[in-house]
């Protein structure tokens, strides 16, 4: 009877730990900067994040209760940052002869990368993207088209539009061939980003309803409690039946009295 409430308890515990340890991933193939960047963002907002490295990168994981609340903190942050080429990787040596086309259309692509780069630098950009339209002539004896360029800017709600536009419009015009000083050639878009405004949520645990920030304390006690009742009741089984204590002692080669025979 005592051996199969030992079983019992022990196999609940078991089945607890498990439910508490389920994670799902949140981010795959990220650099060592990025994850480190979108764990320190959710560690602020009280949400613990493992990662795993993979052969491709670095992989975030979190606890299965915390992921949409994790996917909206992220998107609010603008993590994590989009990856981008520079002008060496666009146009590193591989061997093939591309048309002046392709080449043009290269060169623009890594144009905008670098300029996007460059703008995400800036504190309180979350996210820039530039399009780039360089000077070309659309048919033979038509003027040649002016270069043009847009520019989007999502930022954070403590960043001043008005103080940066100037830079980044200097910044911009002084990067592209052919882009001249009308106002008309160069568009800047600021938008601010939607701020995540942290709300207490509670969820149920058993017949109780706690925040979620105190689930996982609440979920070790318990798990602790539980493990600390098993082993009392192992101890009193083992006190109250003698039988039981003599059995245990005799699987490990002691008598009734706790000596080895012969001794």
């Amino acid at each position: 009877m005592g051996r199969y409430l030992i079983v019992v308890l022990l196999t609940g515990m078991l089945a607890l730990l498990a439910g508490c340890q389920e994670q799902v991933e949140l981010n795959r193939n990220l650099t060592e900067a990025d994850a480190n960047e979108v764990i320190a963002e959710l560690a602020s907002k009280h949400i613990e994040a493992d990662k795993t490295i993979t052969k491709e990168g670095i992989t975030v994981i979190v606890d299965v209760p915390d992921m949409a609340r994790a996917v909206r903190i992220l998107d609010a942050a603008g993590l994590p940052r989009k990856s981008r080429e520079n002008m060496g990787e666009v146009f590193r040596k591989e061997g093939v002869i591309s048309s002046p086309l392709e080449e043009r259309a290269r060169y623009i692509y890594a144009l905008s990368q670098e300029l996007e780069s460059t703008l995400s630098q800036i504190d309180g950009v979350l996210v820039a993207r530039v399009h780039v339209v360089l000077p070309e002539r659309v048919a033979p004896g038509e003027p040649v088209q002016p270069a043009s360029a847009a520019v989007f800017i999502k930022h954070r709600a403590d960043l001043d539009p008005d103080v940066i536009r100037p830079r980044v419009e200097r910044l911009v015009r002084s990067s592209i061939p052919g882009l001249t000083d009308k106002e008309d050639k160069l568009a800047v878009v600021f938008v601010p980003a939607e701020e995540y405004h942290e709300q207490q949520r509670l969820v149920s645990f058993g017949p109780f309803l706690l925040p979620v920030e105190s689930l996982r304390f609440w979920q070790w006690s318990l798990i602790t409690g539980v493990l600390f009742l098993l082993l009392s009741m192992i101890a009193l089984c083992l006190w109250l039946k003698p039988e039981w204590r003599n059995a245990l002692l005799g699987r490990v080669g002691l008598g009734a009295t706790g000596k080895a025979p012969g001794r």
